[in-house]
Protein backbone atom coordinates (compact mmCIF):
# COMPACT_ATOMS: atom_id res chain seq x y z
CA UNK A 1 0.00 0.00 0.00
CA UNK A 2 3.25 2.21 0.72
CA UNK A 3 4.28 1.70 -2.36
CA UNK A 4 1.10 2.51 -4.47
CA UNK A 5 0.72 5.65 -2.24
CA UNK A 6 4.18 6.46 -3.56
CA UNK A 7 3.51 6.33 -7.50
CA UNK A 8 0.09 7.93 -6.98
CA UNK A 9 2.45 10.97 -5.31
CA UNK A 10 4.74 11.14 -8.26
CA UNK A 11 2.41 10.61 -10.48
CA UNK A 12 0.61 14.15 -9.36
CA UNK A 13 4.30 15.41 -9.78
CA UNK A 14 3.85 14.47 -13.42
CA UNK A 15 1.32 16.93 -14.34
CA UNK A 16 3.24 20.31 -12.91
CA UNK A 17 6.91 18.68 -14.09
CA UNK A 18 8.71 18.43 -17.50
CA UNK A 19 7.08 15.32 -18.89
CA UNK A 20 10.31 13.12 -19.53
CA UNK A 21 11.66 13.51 -16.05
CA UNK A 22 7.84 12.66 -14.97
CA UNK A 23 8.02 9.43 -16.94
CA UNK A 24 11.46 8.50 -15.85
CA UNK A 25 10.75 8.87 -12.31
CA UNK A 26 7.59 7.09 -13.04
CA UNK A 27 8.87 4.33 -15.01
CA UNK A 28 11.48 4.36 -12.35
CA UNK A 29 8.82 3.60 -9.42
CA UNK A 30 7.70 0.55 -11.06
CA UNK A 31 10.95 -0.97 -11.26
CA UNK A 32 11.24 -0.68 -7.32
CA UNK A 33 7.56 -2.37 -7.46
CA UNK A 34 8.64 -5.05 -9.53
CA UNK A 35 12.23 -5.93 -8.05
CA UNK A 36 10.37 -5.64 -4.74
CA UNK A 37 7.91 -8.19 -5.76
CA UNK A 38 10.57 -10.35 -7.12
CA UNK A 39 12.38 -10.18 -4.37
CA UNK A 40 9.39 -11.59 -2.25
CA UNK A 41 8.91 -13.84 -4.43
CA UNK A 42 8.22 -17.61 -2.35
CA UNK A 43 9.74 -20.66 -3.70
CA UNK A 44 7.79 -23.61 -4.23
CA UNK A 45 8.90 -27.03 -3.56
CA UNK A 46 9.28 -27.79 -6.96
CA UNK A 47 10.73 -24.42 -7.51
CA UNK A 48 13.45 -25.91 -5.14
CA UNK A 49 13.82 -29.16 -6.04
CA UNK A 50 14.41 -27.81 -10.12
CA UNK A 51 16.90 -25.15 -9.39
CA UNK A 52 18.79 -27.69 -6.53
CA UNK A 53 18.95 -30.12 -9.63
CA UNK A 54 20.43 -27.51 -11.80
CA UNK A 55 22.66 -25.92 -9.64
CA UNK A 56 24.17 -29.05 -7.91
CA UNK A 57 27.44 -29.38 -8.41
CA UNK A 58 27.95 -33.25 -7.64
CA UNK A 59 25.38 -33.75 -10.10
CA UNK A 60 27.45 -31.64 -13.00
CA UNK A 61 30.34 -33.94 -12.11
CA UNK A 62 28.28 -37.23 -12.63
CA UNK A 63 27.16 -36.04 -15.72
CA UNK A 64 30.58 -35.02 -16.65
CA UNK A 65 31.85 -39.00 -15.48
CA UNK A 66 28.95 -40.25 -17.92
CA UNK A 67 30.17 -37.92 -20.84
CA UNK A 68 33.68 -39.41 -19.95
CA UNK A 69 32.05 -43.30 -20.42
CA UNK A 70 30.14 -42.21 -23.53
CA UNK A 71 33.72 -40.79 -25.28
CA UNK A 72 35.64 -44.08 -24.02
CA UNK A 73 32.42 -45.80 -25.76
CA UNK A 74 33.08 -44.12 -28.99
CA UNK A 75 36.64 -45.06 -28.73
CA UNK A 76 36.09 -48.81 -28.35
CA UNK A 77 33.73 -48.24 -31.83
CA UNK A 78 37.10 -46.47 -33.57
CA UNK A 79 39.69 -48.82 -32.66
CA UNK A 80 37.50 -51.89 -34.05
CA UNK A 81 38.52 -49.60 -38.01
CA UNK A 82 41.91 -50.24 -39.36
CA UNK A 83 44.93 -48.04 -38.55
CA UNK A 84 46.09 -45.53 -40.51
CA UNK A 85 49.44 -43.89 -40.06
CA UNK A 86 51.94 -41.71 -42.41
CA UNK A 87 55.48 -40.66 -41.62
CA UNK A 88 58.25 -38.75 -43.08
CA UNK A 89 61.86 -38.14 -42.36
CA UNK A 90 64.41 -35.99 -43.32
CA UNK A 91 68.36 -36.85 -42.35
CA UNK A 92 71.77 -36.48 -42.67
CA UNK A 93 74.60 -39.02 -41.63
CA UNK A 94 78.37 -38.59 -41.21
CA UNK A 95 80.30 -41.82 -41.39
CA UNK A 96 80.79 -44.71 -42.68
CA UNK A 97 77.51 -46.83 -42.91
CA UNK A 98 75.37 -48.75 -45.81
CA UNK A 99 73.23 -46.80 -47.56
CA UNK A 100 69.89 -48.11 -47.77
CA UNK A 101 68.51 -47.36 -51.00
CA UNK A 102 71.76 -47.45 -53.28
CA UNK A 103 73.51 -50.65 -50.74
CA UNK A 104 77.13 -49.11 -50.76
CA UNK A 105 79.20 -47.94 -48.25
CA UNK A 106 79.15 -44.13 -47.69
CA UNK A 107 81.94 -41.96 -45.67
CA UNK A 108 80.87 -38.86 -46.34
CA UNK A 109 77.67 -36.44 -45.20
CA UNK A 110 74.47 -38.26 -47.47
CA UNK A 111 71.33 -36.62 -46.97
CA UNK A 112 68.47 -39.05 -47.01
CA UNK A 113 64.81 -38.64 -46.81
CA UNK A 114 62.25 -41.95 -46.39
CA UNK A 115 58.32 -41.37 -46.74
CA UNK A 116 56.06 -44.54 -46.02
CA UNK A 117 51.62 -45.29 -45.42
CA UNK A 118 50.91 -48.12 -43.25
CA UNK A 119 47.57 -49.63 -42.04
CA UNK A 120 46.71 -52.76 -39.57
CA UNK A 121 43.86 -54.49 -38.64
CA UNK A 122 43.07 -56.86 -35.84
CA UNK A 123 41.51 -59.82 -36.88
CA UNK A 124 41.22 -61.88 -34.01
CA UNK A 125 42.21 -61.10 -30.51
CA UNK A 126 40.42 -63.45 -28.01
CA UNK A 127 37.25 -61.24 -28.58
CA UNK A 128 38.63 -58.58 -26.84
CA UNK A 129 37.64 -55.07 -28.90
CA UNK A 130 34.12 -56.50 -29.41
CA UNK A 131 33.79 -57.15 -25.54
CA UNK A 132 35.54 -53.56 -24.44
CA UNK A 133 32.85 -52.39 -26.85
CA UNK A 134 30.03 -53.71 -24.56
CA UNK A 135 31.53 -53.21 -21.50
CA UNK A 136 31.88 -49.42 -22.15
CA UNK A 137 28.56 -49.15 -23.29
CA UNK A 138 27.41 -50.64 -20.46
CA UNK A 139 29.81 -48.23 -18.27
CA UNK A 140 28.48 -45.12 -20.49
CA UNK A 141 24.27 -46.50 -19.01
CA UNK A 142 25.51 -47.11 -15.74
CA UNK A 143 26.87 -43.66 -15.61
CA UNK A 144 23.48 -42.35 -16.48
CA UNK A 145 21.76 -44.10 -14.04
CA UNK A 146 24.20 -43.10 -11.56
CA UNK A 147 23.20 -39.20 -12.39
CA UNK A 148 19.80 -40.04 -12.48
CA UNK A 149 20.15 -42.16 -8.68
CA UNK A 150 22.12 -38.57 -7.34
CA UNK A 151 19.18 -36.78 -8.79
CA UNK A 152 16.33 -38.53 -6.52
CA UNK A 153 18.87 -38.24 -3.46
CA UNK A 154 18.76 -34.57 -3.76
CA UNK A 155 14.74 -34.82 -5.17
CA UNK A 156 14.35 -36.25 -1.63
CA UNK A 157 16.72 -34.29 0.86
CA UNK A 158 15.10 -31.38 -0.55
CA UNK A 159 11.32 -32.69 0.00
CA UNK A 160 12.80 -33.24 3.31
CA UNK A 161 14.45 -29.94 4.20
CA UNK A 162 11.06 -28.01 3.08
CA UNK A 163 8.92 -30.13 5.24
CA UNK A 164 11.33 -29.30 7.89
CA UNK A 165 10.78 -26.01 7.68
CA UNK A 166 7.05 -26.11 7.00
CA UNK A 167 7.38 -28.16 10.31
CA UNK A 168 9.38 -25.39 11.77
CA UNK A 169 6.98 -22.66 10.94
CA UNK A 170 3.90 -23.91 12.72
CA UNK A 171 6.01 -24.88 15.70
CA UNK A 172 7.17 -21.60 15.95
CA UNK A 173 3.23 -20.19 15.78
CA UNK A 174 2.72 -22.93 18.60
CA UNK A 175 5.23 -21.53 20.75
CA UNK A 176 4.11 -17.74 19.40
CA UNK A 177 0.61 -18.30 20.77
CA UNK A 178 1.54 -20.03 23.70
CA UNK A 179 3.70 -17.29 24.78
CA UNK A 180 1.14 -14.87 23.48
CA UNK A 181 -1.43 -16.49 26.14
CA UNK A 182 1.09 -15.79 28.75
CA UNK A 183 1.60 -12.69 28.26
CA UNK A 184 -1.91 -12.11 28.27
CA UNK A 185 -2.00 -14.48 31.76
CA UNK A 186 0.55 -11.67 33.39
CA UNK A 187 -1.03 -8.47 32.39
CA UNK A 188 -3.86 -9.55 33.86
CA UNK A 189 -2.20 -11.14 36.97
CA UNK A 190 -0.06 -7.66 37.12
CA UNK A 191 -3.13 -5.53 37.65
CA UNK A 192 -4.79 -8.06 40.66
CA UNK A 193 -1.53 -8.28 42.37
CA UNK A 194 -1.32 -4.30 42.26
CA UNK A 195 -4.85 -4.17 43.40
CA UNK A 196 -3.84 -6.17 46.44
CA UNK A 197 -6.59 -8.82 45.20
CA UNK A 198 -3.86 -11.70 44.37
CA UNK A 199 -0.76 -12.91 45.87
CA UNK A 200 2.98 -11.87 44.76
CA UNK A 201 3.36 -15.87 44.21
CA UNK A 202 1.15 -16.25 41.27
CA UNK A 203 2.85 -13.41 39.41
CA UNK A 204 6.13 -14.34 39.78
CA UNK A 205 4.76 -18.22 38.55
CA UNK A 206 4.09 -16.27 35.42
CA UNK A 207 6.81 -14.28 34.90
CA UNK A 208 8.78 -17.80 35.17
CA UNK A 209 6.62 -19.20 32.79
CA UNK A 210 6.64 -16.08 30.25
CA UNK A 211 10.57 -16.40 30.40
CA UNK A 212 10.26 -20.10 29.33
CA UNK A 213 7.76 -19.50 26.58
CA UNK A 214 9.82 -16.64 25.38
CA UNK A 215 12.88 -19.80 25.25
CA UNK A 216 11.25 -21.79 23.75
CA UNK A 217 10.03 -19.31 20.70
CA UNK A 218 13.90 -18.44 20.18
CA UNK A 219 14.69 -22.05 20.01
CA UNK A 220 12.13 -22.97 17.67
CA UNK A 221 13.04 -19.59 15.31
CA UNK A 222 16.76 -21.35 15.85
CA UNK A 223 15.13 -24.17 14.67
CA UNK A 224 13.63 -22.42 11.54
CA UNK A 225 16.49 -20.37 10.79
CA UNK A 226 18.85 -23.87 10.83
CA UNK A 227 15.83 -25.47 8.50
CA UNK A 228 16.26 -22.67 6.17
CA UNK A 229 19.89 -22.68 5.84
CA UNK A 230 19.81 -26.18 5.49
CA UNK A 231 17.04 -25.79 1.98
CA UNK A 232 19.28 -23.19 1.52
CA UNK A 233 22.65 -25.49 1.35
CA UNK A 234 20.99 -27.94 -0.80
CA UNK A 235 19.88 -25.64 -2.98
CA UNK A 236 22.77 -23.80 -3.37
CA UNK A 237 22.07 -20.72 -2.86
CA UNK A 238 22.67 -17.85 -0.17
CA UNK A 239 20.53 -17.20 2.61
CA UNK A 240 18.80 -13.86 2.65
CA UNK A 241 16.17 -11.78 4.26
CA UNK A 242 13.77 -12.03 1.42
CA UNK A 243 14.00 -16.14 1.10
CA UNK A 244 10.46 -17.76 1.90
CA UNK A 245 8.56 -20.77 0.64
CA UNK A 246 5.18 -21.46 0.05
CA UNK A 247 3.14 -22.55 2.90
CA UNK A 248 0.63 -25.20 1.63
CA UNK A 249 -1.81 -26.32 3.57
CA UNK A 250 -0.90 -29.79 4.71
CA UNK A 251 -3.73 -31.82 6.74
CA UNK A 252 -4.24 -35.19 7.03
CA UNK A 253 -7.94 -36.49 5.87
CA UNK A 254 -10.17 -38.06 7.59
CA UNK A 255 -9.25 -41.56 6.48
CA UNK A 256 -6.22 -41.81 4.29
CA UNK A 257 -4.86 -44.69 2.27
CA UNK A 258 -1.36 -45.72 2.41
CA UNK A 259 0.28 -46.60 -1.11
CA UNK A 260 0.45 -50.24 -1.33
CA UNK A 261 2.18 -52.80 0.88
CA UNK A 262 5.55 -52.88 0.91
CA UNK A 263 6.27 -55.82 -0.99
CA UNK A 264 4.63 -53.98 -3.86
CA UNK A 265 6.05 -50.99 -3.53
CA UNK A 266 9.62 -52.97 -3.57
CA UNK A 267 9.08 -54.80 -6.50
CA UNK A 268 7.90 -51.75 -8.48
CA UNK A 269 11.44 -49.76 -7.10
CA UNK A 270 13.13 -52.88 -8.20
CA UNK A 271 12.35 -52.28 -11.88
CA UNK A 272 12.58 -48.71 -11.73
CA UNK A 273 15.10 -46.97 -9.50
CA UNK A 274 18.10 -46.13 -10.94
CA UNK A 275 20.19 -47.31 -8.46
CA UNK A 276 19.17 -50.58 -9.07
CA UNK A 277 19.33 -50.29 -12.40
CA UNK A 278 22.78 -48.90 -12.07
CA UNK A 279 23.96 -51.99 -9.86
CA UNK A 280 22.72 -54.18 -12.81
CA UNK A 281 24.31 -52.67 -15.27
CA UNK A 282 27.88 -52.58 -13.75
CA UNK A 283 27.54 -56.35 -13.10
CA UNK A 284 26.81 -56.88 -16.58
CA UNK A 285 29.87 -54.74 -16.88
CA UNK A 286 31.86 -56.86 -14.66
CA UNK A 287 31.36 -60.20 -16.50
CA UNK A 288 32.55 -58.48 -19.57
CA UNK A 289 35.38 -57.28 -17.91
CA UNK A 290 36.22 -60.88 -17.17
CA UNK A 291 35.63 -61.97 -20.73
CA UNK A 292 38.19 -59.14 -21.89
CA UNK A 293 40.67 -60.65 -19.30
CA UNK A 294 39.96 -64.45 -20.77
CA UNK A 295 40.59 -62.80 -24.19
CA UNK A 296 44.42 -62.29 -23.48
CA UNK A 297 44.86 -65.80 -22.98
CA UNK A 298 44.14 -66.23 -26.71
CA UNK A 299 46.33 -65.79 -29.70
CA UNK A 300 46.09 -62.78 -31.50
CA UNK A 301 45.95 -62.10 -35.59
CA UNK A 302 46.27 -58.89 -37.26
CA UNK A 303 47.07 -57.49 -40.73
CA UNK A 304 49.77 -55.01 -41.58
CA UNK A 305 50.62 -53.38 -44.71
CA UNK A 306 52.47 -50.03 -45.76
CA UNK A 307 53.56 -48.43 -49.17
CA UNK A 308 56.60 -46.68 -48.63
CA UNK A 309 59.70 -44.40 -50.59
CA UNK A 310 63.39 -42.84 -49.76
CA UNK A 311 65.60 -40.40 -51.16
CA UNK A 312 69.48 -41.01 -50.56
CA UNK A 313 72.01 -38.65 -51.17
CA UNK A 314 74.77 -41.32 -52.63
CA UNK A 315 72.62 -42.50 -55.67
CA UNK A 316 73.65 -41.78 -58.81
CA UNK A 317 72.69 -42.43 -62.97
CA UNK A 318 74.88 -42.38 -66.04
CA UNK A 319 73.91 -39.58 -68.40
CA UNK A 320 76.94 -40.20 -70.78
CA UNK A 321 80.61 -41.82 -71.37
CA UNK A 322 84.08 -39.93 -71.92
CA UNK A 323 86.24 -41.68 -74.80
CA UNK A 324 89.10 -43.89 -73.46
CA UNK A 325 92.79 -41.00 -74.05
CA UNK A 326 95.48 -42.34 -76.49
CA UNK A 327 99.03 -43.61 -74.46
CA UNK A 328 102.57 -44.42 -75.33
CA UNK A 329 102.90 -48.37 -76.00
CA UNK A 330 106.37 -48.29 -77.19
CA UNK A 331 108.72 -46.93 -79.86
CA UNK A 332 109.48 -47.59 -83.55
CA UNK A 333 113.51 -48.07 -84.46
CA UNK A 334 113.76 -44.62 -85.23
CA UNK A 335 112.69 -43.63 -81.34
CA UNK A 336 108.91 -42.60 -82.76
CA UNK A 337 106.52 -43.08 -80.05
CA UNK A 338 103.70 -45.61 -81.01
CA UNK A 339 100.36 -44.77 -79.57
CA UNK A 340 96.92 -46.79 -78.93
CA UNK A 341 93.92 -45.43 -78.13
CA UNK A 342 92.20 -47.72 -75.13
CA UNK A 343 88.67 -49.45 -76.13
CA UNK A 344 87.58 -48.32 -72.71
CA UNK A 345 85.31 -45.23 -71.96
CA UNK A 346 84.44 -43.49 -68.94
CA UNK A 347 81.04 -43.25 -67.19
CA UNK A 348 79.61 -39.93 -66.76
CA UNK A 349 77.59 -39.70 -63.39
CA UNK A 350 75.16 -37.37 -61.28
CA UNK A 351 73.17 -37.63 -59.18
CA UNK A 352 69.48 -39.22 -59.05
CA UNK A 353 66.73 -36.44 -59.02
CA UNK A 354 64.55 -36.62 -56.11
CA UNK A 355 61.38 -37.81 -57.86
CA UNK A 356 63.18 -40.00 -59.88
CA UNK A 357 63.96 -41.98 -56.86
CA UNK A 358 60.96 -41.57 -55.29
CA UNK A 359 59.33 -43.52 -58.05
CA UNK A 360 62.13 -45.79 -58.55
CA UNK A 361 62.59 -46.49 -54.25
CA UNK A 362 59.33 -47.69 -54.06
CA UNK A 363 58.21 -50.48 -51.95
CA UNK A 364 55.11 -52.10 -50.11
CA UNK A 365 54.53 -54.62 -47.79
CA UNK A 366 52.06 -57.01 -46.46
CA UNK A 367 51.96 -59.25 -44.04
CA UNK A 368 50.15 -61.40 -41.39
CA UNK A 369 51.06 -61.09 -37.76
CA UNK A 370 50.37 -64.37 -35.12
CA UNK A 371 51.02 -63.66 -31.57
CA UNK A 372 50.52 -67.02 -29.30
CA UNK A 373 51.33 -66.31 -25.78
CA UNK A 374 52.33 -69.20 -23.78
CA UNK A 375 53.79 -68.01 -20.87
CA UNK A 376 54.00 -64.11 -19.46
CA UNK A 377 54.55 -64.49 -16.00
CA UNK A 378 51.21 -65.41 -15.03
CA UNK A 379 49.75 -61.89 -16.10
CA UNK A 380 46.43 -63.55 -18.17
CA UNK A 381 45.53 -65.87 -15.21
CA UNK A 382 46.02 -63.07 -12.78
CA UNK A 383 43.98 -60.58 -14.70
CA UNK A 384 41.39 -63.19 -15.11
CA UNK A 385 41.35 -64.04 -11.26
CA UNK A 386 41.14 -60.48 -10.77
CA UNK A 387 38.34 -60.11 -12.78
CA UNK A 388 36.35 -62.63 -11.66
CA UNK A 389 36.66 -60.94 -8.33
CA UNK A 390 35.41 -57.21 -9.27
CA UNK A 391 32.93 -59.48 -10.70
CA UNK A 392 32.02 -61.07 -7.42
CA UNK A 393 31.99 -57.96 -5.93
CA UNK A 394 29.81 -55.65 -7.99
CA UNK A 395 27.29 -58.74 -7.49
CA UNK A 396 27.52 -57.84 -3.55
CA UNK A 397 26.91 -54.38 -4.10
CA UNK A 398 23.63 -55.36 -6.41
CA UNK A 399 22.66 -57.44 -3.64
CA UNK A 400 23.35 -54.60 -0.75
CA UNK A 401 21.61 -52.05 -2.85
CA UNK A 402 18.47 -54.24 -3.12
CA UNK A 403 18.15 -55.39 0.80
CA UNK A 404 19.07 -51.58 1.28
CA UNK A 405 16.16 -50.79 -1.01
CA UNK A 406 13.98 -53.09 0.55
CA UNK A 407 14.53 -51.85 4.24
CA UNK A 408 13.76 -48.51 3.15
CA UNK A 409 10.66 -49.25 2.00
CA UNK A 410 10.24 -51.35 4.94
CA UNK A 411 11.32 -48.71 6.89
CA UNK A 412 9.11 -45.89 5.80
CA UNK A 413 6.23 -48.21 5.37
CA UNK A 414 6.26 -48.89 9.28
CA UNK A 415 6.69 -45.81 9.98
CA UNK A 416 4.09 -44.07 8.30
CA UNK A 417 1.96 -46.02 9.68
CA UNK A 418 3.33 -45.61 13.27
CA UNK A 419 2.94 -41.59 12.34
CA UNK A 420 -0.52 -42.13 11.15
CA UNK A 421 -1.42 -43.75 14.50
CA UNK A 422 0.63 -41.46 17.08
CA UNK A 423 -1.09 -38.67 14.88
CA UNK A 424 -4.53 -39.29 15.55
CA UNK A 425 -3.64 -40.43 19.66
CA UNK A 426 -1.80 -36.71 20.09
CA UNK A 427 -4.74 -35.44 18.42
CA UNK A 428 -7.32 -36.83 20.62
CA UNK A 429 -5.19 -35.78 23.46
CA UNK A 430 -5.00 -32.41 22.11
CA UNK A 431 -8.44 -31.97 21.79
CA UNK A 432 -8.70 -33.12 25.77
CA UNK A 433 -5.99 -30.58 26.62
CA UNK A 434 -7.37 -28.15 25.26
CA UNK A 435 -10.99 -28.36 26.62
CA UNK A 436 -8.68 -29.13 29.85
CA UNK A 437 -6.91 -25.71 29.54
CA UNK A 438 -9.76 -23.55 28.56
CA UNK A 439 -11.75 -25.05 31.56
CA UNK A 440 -8.16 -24.09 33.45
CA UNK A 441 -8.37 -20.81 32.33
CA UNK A 442 -11.91 -20.52 33.54
CA UNK A 443 -10.33 -21.01 36.72
CA UNK A 444 -7.57 -19.07 36.99
CA UNK A 445 -9.40 -16.02 35.84
CA UNK A 446 -11.93 -16.20 38.64
CA UNK A 447 -8.63 -17.18 41.16
CA UNK A 448 -10.60 -20.76 41.56
CA UNK A 449 -6.83 -22.52 40.33
CA UNK A 450 -3.34 -21.75 41.22
CA UNK A 451 0.01 -20.48 38.74
CA UNK A 452 1.18 -23.65 39.22
CA UNK A 453 -1.77 -25.49 38.23
CA UNK A 454 -2.63 -23.31 34.98
CA UNK A 455 1.20 -23.58 34.05
CA UNK A 456 1.04 -27.44 33.73
CA UNK A 457 -2.34 -27.74 31.92
CA UNK A 458 -0.61 -24.79 29.52
CA UNK A 459 2.76 -26.44 29.03
CA UNK A 460 0.99 -30.04 28.38
CA UNK A 461 -0.97 -28.49 25.92
CA UNK A 462 1.94 -27.03 24.25
CA UNK A 463 3.48 -30.54 24.07
CA UNK A 464 1.01 -32.18 23.06
CA UNK A 465 0.70 -29.67 19.96
CA UNK A 466 4.01 -29.85 19.38
CA UNK A 467 3.55 -33.74 19.17
CA UNK A 468 0.88 -33.55 16.84
CA UNK A 469 2.67 -31.85 14.62
CA UNK A 470 5.65 -33.84 15.09
CA UNK A 471 3.60 -36.79 14.02
CA UNK A 472 1.47 -34.84 11.22
CA UNK A 473 5.25 -34.46 9.32
CA UNK A 474 6.76 -37.63 9.77
CA UNK A 475 3.29 -39.50 8.32
CA UNK A 476 3.65 -36.67 5.18
CA UNK A 477 7.03 -37.06 4.71
CA UNK A 478 7.15 -41.21 5.09
CA UNK A 479 3.67 -41.61 2.37
CA UNK A 480 5.74 -39.31 0.24
CA UNK A 481 8.80 -41.59 0.22
CA UNK A 482 6.35 -44.77 -0.18
CA UNK A 483 4.64 -42.23 -3.42
CA UNK A 484 8.34 -41.69 -4.75
CA UNK A 485 9.02 -45.22 -4.81
CA UNK A 486 5.83 -46.18 -6.73
CA UNK A 487 7.05 -43.48 -9.31
CA UNK A 488 4.62 -40.55 -7.99
CA UNK A 489 5.77 -37.18 -8.21
CA UNK A 490 6.70 -35.44 -4.76
CA UNK A 491 4.17 -32.92 -4.73
CA UNK A 492 2.48 -30.90 -1.59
Amino acid sequence: MQTVIQVNHYLCRAINQNFMKSVFIVLVCFSLISFQAKAQEAWSLQKCIEYALENNISVKQNELNAELSKENYNQSIANMAPSLNAGASHSYNWGQRIDPFTNTFATNRVRSNNLYISSQVTLFSGLQLQNTLKQNSLNYLAGKYDVEKMKNDILLNVATAYLNVLFAQELLGVAKTQKSITETQVARTQKLVDAGTLALGSLLDLQAQLASDELNEVNTQNQLDIALLTLSQLMNIKVGSDFTIVRPQLEIPANPILAENPEQIYQFALNNQPSIKSAETKVLSAEKAVKIAKGTAYPSLTLSGSVGSGYSGLSQKVVGFEPGTPSIIGYTPDTVPVYSVSSSVSPIFEKTPFGEQLKDNVNENLGFNLNIPIFNGWQSHNSISRAKIARQNAEYTLQLSEQNLRQTIEQAHVDAQSALKQFYATKKTVEALSQAFDYADKRFNVGALNSTDYNTAKNRLNNSQSDLLRNKYNFIFKSKVLDFYMGKPITL
